[in-house]
């Protein structure tokens, strides 16, 4: 499903127009983002959650070159489905 798709989605299931739906769904990710930011989690019941991770720093190679390469520590996002969702799909 594309972002269009999504849109149009909720604008119909809601009785809302699509600028409107728009706005909606592009505000709502920015609050999961801020979240995330905040308390380093965001959890949504029946769904799944989102839980910042860290990476150690660590070698690598280069897959042109063959050339050992450091790759620095990293912060990620990890998304765990809930058991509810996993047994949907």
């Amino acid at each position: 499903m594309t972002k269009a798709e999504w849109v149009e989605a909720v604008a119909k299931a809601a009785d809302l127009s699509k600028a409107k739906a728009q706005e909606v769904i592009d505000v709502t990710f920015d609050e999961v983002s801020k979240a995330i930011k905040k308390d380093k989690k965001f959890l949504v019941p029946g769904f799944g959650s989102f839980v910042v991770t860290k990476r150690k720093a660590r070698k690598g190679r280069n897959p042109k070159t063959g050339e050992e390469i450091k790759i620095k520590a990293s912060k990620s996002v990890r998304f765990k489905p809930a058991k509810s969702l996993k047994d949907a799909v």
